[in-house]
């Protein structure tokens, strides 16, 4: 009919985004298999499938891929607590959940982990690291302050000192798994871990 139009195929957004996550798994593959220095945007292009100069013409930069990667993969890593509200039980849900999912994972989890190791020698990656770390221990502050607040977190509980032991021991673990270390039984460490964490904060 004249003056009508048939929507056919994907629209330019959507294409987009698929080329960039097809990127975004092609670099992850890439970290995983010959670590992040040896990772460049020519090769991410061709290994996703398209030309040399697609990664970049989607990131600009080899720098802006990998804090793409890094993002991405961090939002996503426990999935179930965006409707939940600062507390106790949601940085132990947190917890929980972050060691699970080490049990099981995938290309862009590991590629994470790799470049958090390298972000201890490689400047570019510190800097994107810092950037996020400092996000997840501003959550978890935020869950510590909520539940000394809510009376149910004990209040000589030090925010930021129990946001630096989280990370880090959650950082810890997954780089013993990165390294193909002994392999226990992920649940009932994960519940061994977070199960830790809510008796050492609960007031009682």
């Amino acid at each position: 009919m004249p003056g009508s139009a048939v929507p056919s195929g994907r629209s330019q957004r959507e294409r987009r985004a698929d080329t960039e996550r097809a990127l975004l798994v092609a670099a992850a593959e890439l970290v995983v298999e010959s670590g992040p220095r040896s990772t460049t945007l020519a090769g991410v292009g061709l290994r996703a499938g398209y030309s040399r100069g697609i990664a970049s013409h989607h990131f600009g930069s080899k720098q802006a891929l990998l804090e793409a990667l890094t993002r991405g993969v961090q939002s996503g890593f426990v999935p179930g607590l965006g409707g939940l509200p600062p507390g106790l039980d949601r940085l132990v849900r947190l917890v929980d959940g972050y060691v699970r999912a080490l049990a099981d994972l995938d290309v862009t989890g590991r590629a994470y982990l790799l470049l958090w190791a390298e972000s201890a020698v490689v400047p570019e990656l510190a800097r994107v690291f810092q950037e996020r770390d400092a996000s997840f221990r501003a959550d978890l502050v935020a869950d510590v302050e909520a539940g000394i607040a809510g009376g149910v977190v004990r209040p000589d509980a030090h925010p930021a000192d129990v946001a630096v032991a989280v990370v880090s021991q959650l950082r810890g673990l997954g780089l013993q798994v990165l390294a193909a270390g002994p392999e226990p039984d992920m649940a009932r460490l994960a519940a061994g871990i977070a199960g830790g964490w809510r008796r050492s904060l609960a007031r009682t």
